[in-house]
């Protein structure tokens, strides 16, 4: 939940607070599994305080990790000195990665593009940046299945959550928003996952090839 594209400190220090918390609820696992395999140059975008550092394989040979929010970076920068691999964390957006053309092996998005203000846009770019054949590893909460979580997620995203969530919106359908950016899906596994540590959200975790 790390998107912004200006500084939210509230947020931040919310989140700050809540993420290492919400680690062993299950996220961190999820985390590791996500990162199995990765080898090579990756981009990370919405690093927030860096807490898939950590599970980042020794295969992979440095990671770029986007950050727009001042308050996450500081954190994140702190993250990538303690992780095994070499991480550099930069101030950008999600919308212009500072990267050329396919000059990332594999892409990286976790809790991310819930925020981000033009998910298409963020996609592209991810597409711009990854080669050819290169992977996008994916861990986001989504809409729910059912009508009645469905249409509750997307009152609350009519009216409080984004503002309370730091531009967070809970009925984005990732997935078919992956799939239509040119990403071409091999794995995804659908799941709950008790991020706020009670109610359960929807979530994917999946890889897409870029094509």
């Amino acid at each position: 939940m790390a998107g912004r594209t200006s500084e939210d400190p509230l947020f931040a220090r919310l989140w700050a607070w809540a993420s290492p918390r919400i680690e062993t609820l299950g996220l961190a696992a999820q985390r590791r599994t996500l990162l199995q395999g990765l080898a090579g140059e990756v981009v990370e975008i919405g690093a927030g305080t860096g807490p898939n550092f950590a599970h980042y394989p020794p295969a992979v040979t440095h990671v770029l990790a986007v950050e727009p929010e001042p308050l996450l970076r500081r954190r994140a920068e702190a993250a990538a000195r303690r992780a095994p691999v070499p991480v550099t964390v930069v101030d950008a957006v999600a919308e212009a990665i500072p990267l050329p053309a396919a000059g990332a092996d594999h892409g990286v998005v976790a809790l991310v593009l819930c925020t981000v203000p033009d998910q298409a846009a963020a996609l592209a770019e991810l597409r711009r940046v990854i080669r050819p054949g290169g992977s996008l590893r994916y861990l986001e909460h989504v809409v729910a299945a059912g009508r009645t979580g469905a249409r509750l997620q997307r009152a609350l995203d009519a009216t409080v959550w984004p503002r309370l969530g730091g531009g967070c919106h809970l009925a984005r359908d990732t997935g078919a928003a992956i799939r239509a950016a040119g990403f071409s899906v091999t794995e995804e596994e659908r799941s709950p996952l008790a991020v706020g540590g009670r109610a359960p959200l929807p979530h994917l975790r999946g890889r897409a090839i870029r094509t």
